[in-house]
């Protein structure tokens, strides 16, 4: 039996985690042929780049980015993307889309030969950039978040985390040198308990 820190949960019937701030996206909808969560990806964002905080990531997954916006989010207000939840520097989480359902953050990417990754995977976004350093609260986070839903999912495998980079190489470099994944490994493994697989 694996042990879990069970500071979260996540609703069985929603697919979403109780406790956390919930900013629910319209830019998702239901997995095709009753697919399962088979990937778990790790991204990074920060809007505008490299600024951290305030409203836009939110504005972004919600569609919701003005046309009088700053000029450098001019570039993706009209995007219709969204992620199943981020991570704030602070290891703040806020959920955008239910975990049993298709979150638009892959975009066009393949995983072992498979194509269109939301189709089979949910997306979890971290505040920061390729090259800024990701915080202790992040990788806390990340690591019982991601526990979680391996204890939740049983279609889920910790041998199946990838990034976006992973998964899109040579579009997307998030999350980025900066992110270390021997630690993020290290603290999942903690997370999940010697027992665990």
């Amino acid at each position: 039996m694996c042990t879990l820190i069970r500071s979260l949960e996540i609703d069985a019937a929603t697919g979403l985690l109780a406790g956390v701030r919930q900013v629910l996206s319209p830019h998702c909808d239901a997995r095709p042929g009753g697919a399962a969560a088979e990937l778990i990806v790790i991204h990074g964002i920060s809007l505008p780049p490299g600024e951290f905080g305030g409203p836009w990531i939110d504005r972004l997954f919600t569609g919701n980015i003005p046309a009088d916006a700053p000029a450098r989010l001019r570039d993706v207000a009209g995007l219709r993307v969204s992620a199943h939840a981020l991570v704030r520097r602070d290891g703040a989480l806020t959920q955008y889309v239910g975990f049993g359902r298709r979150a638009w953050h892959a975009g066009q990417s393949a995983y072992r030969g498979r194509t269109a990754c939301n189709d089979f995977s949910i997306g979890l976004e971290l505040e920061g950039t390729d090259t800024t350093p990701y915080t202790e609260a992040q990788y806390d986070s990340l690591a019982e978040l991601t526990a979680l839903l391996l204890a939740t999912y049983p279609s889920l495998s910790s041998e199946h985390i990838a990034g976006h980079s992973d998964i899109a190489p040579g579009r997307k470099s998030d999350p980025g040198a900066a992110f270390d994944w021997e630690r993020f490994r290290a603290r999942l493994r903690a997370r999940r308990g010697a027992a665990c697989p």
